[in-house]
């Protein structure tokens, strides 16, 4: 990463996050619009990692973009703007989520983003809708809170790891692009056997009533993903 210049802004509150397994998230913020400073963030998120690969300067930098020129949004009451941004220069992808708000008695424009690196551009975008779709979920409680006059950060965080934990399963544990036949459960010594034979009859079936939709749970991940590859997202 080259190394940028963030304006002078006060210290940004910053928690890190404990994760299992590696994480494709740098970091996510939650960024306001400020009438005399323009765009601050308020808090970030970034799992923990003995590898810092962007600094918090660098971090407030990059959510500070996502909410300039938002200063004369018209959108209306309730709208969530949905913002992906590839930054090449800087090698990153953020997706932010722009809405309005009202906090304390003030009304101003916000921002929840996550922040990529765009090497993980490929394993992001089929994630995507999944993201925005629990982004949004998240940004809706929220403006419950911020109505009621509550810190809004807490909620935040508790709906934040979530995600971090989702993306870094789905990073340890997703199934692979390139599928070889002889480790699923379609291999023909696999059919052979009638427990095997069984559960292949009964998950194809459902998966074609479904119209390809199906889900695979299990505690373990490889058996999960050996079903999985067969046609079937775990």
């Amino acid at each position: 990463m080259s190394a940028l210049c963030p304006p002078p802004s006060p210290a940004v509150a910053k928690t890190q996050i404990t994760l299992n397994g590696p994480s494709p998230l740098l970091a996510a913020t939650f960024a306001y619009w400020d009438n005399i400073l323009g765009p601050r963030v308020r808090h970030i998120w970034a799992p923990k990692s003995e590898q810092v690969v962007l600094g918090d300067g660098e971090i407030t930098f990059l959510a500070n973009h996502t909410l300039n020129g938002e200063i004369l949004r018209n959108a209306e009451s309730g709208a969530i703007d949905v913002k992906f941004f590839v930054l090449a220069e800087k090698g990153v992808i953020i997706v932010s989520l722009i809405f309005d708000g009202k906090w304390n008695g003030d009304r101003s424009t916000y921002g929840l983003s996550i922040i990529l690196p765009q090497t993980e551009l490929d394993f992001y975008l089929p994630l995507h809708r999944v993201c925005v779709d629990r982004l949004t979920h998240i940004i809706r409680k929220g403006r419950i809170w911020m109505h009621k006059g509550q810190s809004i950060i807490p909620m935040l965080t508790g709906e934040v790891i979530p995600i971090m934990e989702l993306l870094s399963s789905m990073k340890s544990h997703g199934v692979p692009e390139e599928i070889d036949i002889n480790g699923t459960f379609l291999n023909d010594d696999d059919i052979g056997d009638s427990c095997h034979e069984d559960f292949l009859h009964n998950a194809i079936s459902s998966h074609l009533q479904t119209c390809g939709c199906s889900v695979v749970v299990g505690s373990n991940a490889e058996k999960v993903n050996k079903r999985s590859s067969q046609g079937f997202r775990g």
